[in-house]
């Protein structure tokens, strides 16, 4: 199977990472508020703590994520530019 970008398929896909950039930064916002409301050290203290820094760390790979993904419709493009020239 094979995957073919152009350069049209970049909006959407764009569009795609800014809803995750926010749905990660609103869900982060509301676990925060639900871990205020838990007894310092509790079980479900510690484990929303958990699911707090595990959630964090995709805002970190968003940037590797999004040059991956450029790269392989510009890597696309060009092959098939060359391949049909």
């Amino acid at each position: 199977m094979k995957a073919r970008f152009e350069i049209k398929d970049m909006l959407p896909i764009a569009l795609t990472l800014v809803v995750t950039g926010i749905g990660v930064a609103y869900g982060l916002n509301v676990m925060e508020d639900v871990q205020g409301d838990l007894t310092v050290n509790s079980a479900a203290y510690n484990a929303t703590g958990d699911a707090i820094t595990g959630v964090a760390k995709l805002p970190n790979k968003l940037p590797l994520i999004v040059t991956v993904i450029v790269a392989a419709i510009i890597i696309g493009i060009l092959v098939r530019y060359l391949m049909y020239r």
